[in-house]
């Protein structure tokens, strides 16, 4: 295929060269209509590169193919049978591909460390959850994914099961090994989703992580806004063999999608696709040189301890991204949420992620020397003057095991279930009707329908006391806890 071709870029060269006057969406009409205060923020571009799919870009009647043809070449470059568009960001595309899988009742394997967005799917699709654990590591306090041994005894115990969904790499980088469990679930022909949000950039390199398709996962969900060159919102479905059907696909996207694609998200994909085909080696050689560089950098910095390749030697990871620059902070006297206030306060330099213990920054094509020495710049004052951050009360961290809760409802369950709110003091042994996340990296503590204990009510009140967002949380400082009501009636 003719990777030097992009389509929908193409399609909308050619708009704006006839200079078509719509009547119909969007209202703004190519920017004639916007505020010219927003468009001096923002750039007239934008709204003149925002156009109709339809009876735009691309002719109802008598169609171009101009959308299908962009997503071909997106299959083609990737190594997928199949490729669908989706503008409304890897949350809801993980909803779908759920959906694709398991239909409500119907059981689906979950990796535990899972985004609020899959528990969310849970609830909306009224799949039942058969949770399996990730792979612990206590020294960092920090979930990696679980292992094809852990998913094979799962299948033993639920052969029923519609399909897995498998995260990785997580948002600190460490990978799975998909294609270990991608046989352990073909040998009960069943498909493996794979949320890989973090991965768009990994079939692109022979030095990164497997890239799903590879890996013989079924459907593959990339966030190409994460760690690519395409605008916020902008994700990818991946499809290969006969497990999970392109039309079933297709139809549950279209229940849950947008009937307004964005024009900028479709084309910003198709454009990051050609780059990545011409220039993705190159372009990715140079940035985890860098990320080698920042890395061994960080490691000479007193108090700052980098996540390596290590995690891997230890059995605790299959593999990991080395463009995810993980740094434990711990030993400068501070938490991770700390360091990233102190960060952007002090050096307006803002990293991806942070937790209790550590922060995550992401290199990516976009890096370059200028800013590959303002991140080691910053790292090196906040070691210089992490004695004049304010000391906090701890976030008291459970042990592993207090974390896997008892699961007494269906998510959905709970979460429509007559609820009631009770103190903190007063909801332990209580079956939680929300969720509860700590954010970043936005993965729920406490699903609907699991059992509320002791230990991580500790956890979660000394989060918020030292200053964890919960977003999620109906009282997000956790004084008190939204509960399914004595009596309420357990149901599918």
């Amino acid at each position: 295929m003719d990777h030097s071709r992009a389509p929908v870029l193409e399609a909308l060269a050619d708009f704006r060269r006839r200079g078509d006057i719509a009547y119909g969406p969007p209202g703004h009409k190519q920017g004639r209509g916007v505020d010219p205060r927003v468009a001096q923020i923002v750039g007239l571009d934008v709204f003149r590169s925002d156009v109709l799919s339809l009876n735009g870009l691309d002719d109802r009647r008598q169609s171009q193919g101009v959308l299908s043809r962009a997503q071909e070449l997106m299959a083609d470059a990737v190594g997928a049978e199949h490729a669908f568009f989706s503008t409304c960001g890897s949350s809801l595309s993980v909803k779908t591909a759920m959906l694709a899988a398991a239909g409500p009742g119907e059981k689906l394997l979950l990796s535990r460390n899972a985004h609020k967005s899959v528990v969310a799917a849970v609830v909306v699709n009224g799949v039942e959850p058969i949770w399996v654990r990730p792979r612990f590591d206590a020294e960092r306090h920090l979930a990696h994914p679980p292992e094809p041994d852990d998913v094979r005894r799962r299948l033993k115990e639920h052969p029923d099961a519609k399909g897995m969904l498998l995260i990785t790499p997580t948002d600190w980088g460490s990978c799975a090994d998909i294609a270990g469990v991608a046989r352990a679930c073909h040998a009960y022909d069943m498909p493996v989703i794979v949320d890989e949000a973090w991965g768009a950039h990994l079939p692109f390199h022979p030095e990164l992580p497997a890239w799903g398709m590879d890996a013989e996962a079924d459907l593959v969900v990339t966030s190409v806004h994460k760690m690519g060159g395409a605008v916020e919102q902008s994700s990818v479905f991946h499809l290969q063999y006969d497990r999970v059907a392109p039309e079933v696909l297709a139809q549950r996207e279209d229940l849950l999608g947008t009937t307004s694609a964005s024009s900028l998200v479709h084309a910003t994909l198709d454009g990051w696709r050609r780059q990545m085909v011409e220039q993705g080696h190159e372009l990715l050689d140079a940035a985890i040189r860098r990320a080698h560089r920042i890395r061994a950098a960080a490691a000479e910095l007193p108090g700052l301890r980098p996540m390596g390749r290590e995690i891997v030697a230890e059995g605790l990871a299959a593999d990991l991204d080395p463009l995810k620059i993980v740094i434990d902070v711990r030993e400068l006297g501070m938490s991770g949420m700390q360091a990233v206030e102190w960060l952007r306060d002090h050096r307006h330099v803002d990293v991806g992620g942070s937790d209790s213990c550590r922060i995550s920054a992401s290199v990516t094509c976009a890096d370059d020397d200028e800013t590959e020495e303002v991140l080691l710049d910053a790292l090196r004052a906040l070691v210089e003057h992490a004695d004049s951050v304010e000391r906090r009360p701890p976030v008291r961290l459970p042990e592993p095991s207090a974390l896997e809760l008892e699961q007494a409802m269906l998510p959905r369950a709970a979460f429509f279930a007559p609820v009631e709110h009770v103190p903190a003091g007063r909801a332990a042994g209580r079956v939680s009707a929300e969720m509860i996340s700590p954010y970043p990296p936005g993965v729920p503590v406490v699903a609907p329908g699991e059992v509320i204990t002791d230990e991580v009510l500790d956890y979660l009140r000394s989060g918020a006391e030292h200053g964890v967002l919960i977003p999620d949380a109906a009282d997000s400082a956790v004084r008190t806890l939204r509960v399914v009501a004595r009596g309420a009636v357990p149901r599918g």
